[in-house]
């Protein structure tokens, strides 16, 4: 189903209380209804196989709004656009619907073609978001100044605006520019992405101003890295945007020339040409403030990230002096233990049955004194050697089984 707008001048009066679905403002009456492009396609029986079409030759302006994505799939649908219209078949194809903006001018012997597309991405609350997409197809006829608007996918409160837009009281000369369409539509674009960037503003405006937790900070880094990612597509967009209008302006001055070289009124020329560049550099503006909330919004991540490493790095000093502390408690106990480890040593052998001492014989000593150093020095040996040949090959971690080695040979998960 397909939304149609016509537009024709000096039309029968008709009272806009009285006139089906249309409106009347000055000389100009609107006529809005939805048509079944099947309809068309297919003429029925009850029309006696008479072939329709989707735009009259008496209207002034037509603008439909179509599902780009239901045509797609439709392939008489889109034969159909491509045979009427004159529309390019590579506008259909994947790469275009991938595409983030485009602008392209074809000019015949009786028509001008123009086509552009602008996304826009808008930020709602709770973080969650929704991609505008206006594209949309000129086609403007050089004799009769007749123009059809195709827009797609065109959201219901965008495409109420262009006709708000269009159908407003002014000068019906303004059609005689092939590009007059154009200043509306890149209003609207504008007017999106300012909305799109002041919310990007306001969130990241949020984060300064949030104030600082007590304890160990706690960043919601999930939500950070959101703010960035959509002010990163905010800004892409506008980079896009921007291109496309510099490409509408330069191919909008060879029209004039060729108008000045036809001597055709060039007065709606200039307007449009004017507003486009007013345009251009508005959202050229818009761009520097989006860059701005980038780079304020990588800083606010920066900070988040050293106030924590600076948290962290003051309990390790803590943790660093009490470590400290217990190494200098732990020297001491080795100090005392050094002091009474060779009496110590004293007193057990001389406490061993080797030794015997009475009043009256004195100091008596075994005969198989030596069995003690016998087992005590090779024992002393390979308590050396082993502590020797643990600390010279310590733990080996094997790259394939991501585990730790001992140099014993067992075998410690990690």
């Amino acid at each position: 189903m397909i939304l149609l707008s016509t537009c024709q001048k000096n039309a029968p009066r008709v009272r806009p209380s009285t006139y089906a679905n249309g409106i009347e403002i000055d000389d100009r009456v609107w006529d809005r209804r939805p048509v079944d492009l099947h309809a068309i396609i297919s003429p029925d029986s009850e029309s006696g196989g008479e072939k329709k079409t989707l735009v009259s030759t008496a209207s002034d302006i037509c603008l439909v709004f179509a599902s780009a994505s239901a045509i797609r799939n439709c392939e008489l649908c889109r034969t159909y656009f491509i045979d009427q219209f004159r529309m390019p078949p590579s506008w259909w194809s994947d790469s275009s619907r991938k595409s983030n903006g485009y602008f392209g001018c074809r000019v015949t012997a009786e028509h001008i073609d123009t086509w552009a597309y602008f996304e826009t991405k808008q930020v709602k609350e709770k973080d969650t978001y929704h991609w505008y997409k206006l594209n949309a197809f000129i086609r403007w006829n050089k004799s009769t100044h007749q123009t059809i608007v195709i827009s797609f996918d065109t959201p219901p409160v965008i495409a109420t605006r262009f006709l708000e837009l269009v159908a407003a009281p002014g000068d019906n000369t303004a059609w005689r520019c092939p590009m007059w369409f154009y200043p509306h539509l890149v209003g609207e674009v504008a007017r999106l992405q300012e909305l799109a960037v002041w919310a990007i503003r306001d969130r990241v405006r949020a984060v300064e101003k949030k104030p600082m937790s007590d304890g160990r900070p706690q960043p919601d880094y999930r939500h950070l890295h959101d703010i960035a990612r959509h002010a990163v597509h905010v800004t892409e967009t506008l980079d896009v945007s921007v291109q496309t209008v510099q490409r509408m302006l330069a191919r909008h001055r060879e029209l004039m020339q060729q108008q000045q070289q036809l001597q055709s009124d060039e007065g709606q020329s200039q307007e449009s040409q004017s507003q486009l560049e007013f345009y251009e550099s508005f959202l050229t503006s818009l761009r520097q403030r989006s860059v701005s909330n980038e780079k304020r919004m990588a800083n606010e991540i920066q900070l988040a990230f050293n106030i924590v490493a600076q948290h962290d790095a003051s309990t390790s000093v803590k943790i660093g002096l009490a470590t400290q502390s217990d190494s200098v408690a732990m020297k001491s106990i080795a100090f005392v233990t050094l002091t009474f480890l060779p009496p110590t040593f004293v007193c057990a052998i001389f406490s061993m049955s080797f030794f015997d001492y009475s009043a009256d014989a004195g100091w008596a000593i075994s005969d198989k004194f030596w069995l003690y150093w016998a087992f005590a020095v090779p024992t002393t040996l390979l308590t050396v050697a082993a502590w020797y040949y643990a600390s010279k090959r310590g733990f080996r971690v094997s790259p394939r089984s991501g585990r730790q080695r001992f140099n014993t040979g067992l075998l410690v998960e990690v």
